[in-house]
């Protein structure tokens, strides 16, 4: 989970490392109405600093988000003061109504610890599905594609601010443990943090798996946003035989 140091600075980074939070929402928004063309209603589950919210806005006229972290909340918040966004855990948050479409991204959801945690998160993301509603979910690397020992290197500047980042990836196990330290300059001095993450090396199956055992029409998009590709899941409509059953 980010902290507060960390929720600072995240758009600055991402944005200086090539994150197009404005393209991506158009890309995902674009896949959901092909498959759902009234899209009226979206929630983004670990939505951060509600970045591709702010844009996803904008297209759809009722959208929530769900966060864990709360200063990462506190971010999303200052910047979307009229959009309901709850502190929750994708795996056991209720929101108590549907929506046309739910997304889950940068990886958010491969933070579960293992499958069956995986399942229990896409489950509740499925119960928040309209029939016939889309969820979109942007997978870690899989184990063929993970590059043990990747490290990584960035400078940005800011208003009233420098940022130094350098981390490493490495495998432990089914996991990637990201550690990334960070140097800060601003006018009150440099400050320094290390910021660790496990991340699950999922399977590809697994992801299809999650989304077909709660009852969604599945498929993964190959290169969609990311090198890593897309999960779609459709929420099938029941037909009149089952609900009669």
């Amino acid at each position: 989970m980010y902290g507060k140091s960390m929720a600072e600075i995240y758009d600055l980074v991402y944005r200086s490392r090539g994150k197009d939070f404005h393209g991506e929402a158009k890309l995902i928004l674009d896949i959901v109405r092909s498959r759902q063309p009234v899209t009226e209603s979206l929630l983004d589950v670990a939505c951060g600093t509600a970045e591709h919210l702010s844009h996803l806005r904008k297209h759809v006229p009722d959208v929530m988000g769900v966060e864990i972290s709360p200063s990462m909340l506190a971010v999303a918040r200052s910047k979307l003061t009229d959009v309901p966004l709850h502190q929750g855990d994708m795996r056991d948050f209720d929101l108590g109504r549907g929506f046309d479409a739910v997304t889950c991204l940068f990886s958010s959801v491969a933070y579960m610890r293992s499958v069956d945690e995986l399942n229990v998160a896409v489950g509740r993301m499925s119960d928040h599905l309209n029939p016939g509603g889309v969820i979109v979910i942007d997978p870690w690397w899989f184990p063929e594609n993970f590059l043990d020992g990747y490290i990584a290197g960035d400078t940005v500047r800011g208003d009233s601010l420098a940022v130094a980042r350098v981390a490493r990836s490495t495998r432990e196990g089914n996991a990637t443990r990201v550690e990334a330290h960070y140097l800060v300059a601003d006018p009150s001095g440099i400050h320094h943090f290390t910021d660790t993450q496990s991340i699950t090396l999922f399977e590809k199956k697994d992801y299809l798996a999650a989304l077909e055992v709660v009852g969604c029409q599945a498929a993964y998009l190959e290169g969609a946003l990311s090198a890593r590709g897309l999960f779609v899941g459709v929420r099938q409509t029941p037909t009149p035989e089952a609900l009669t059953d």
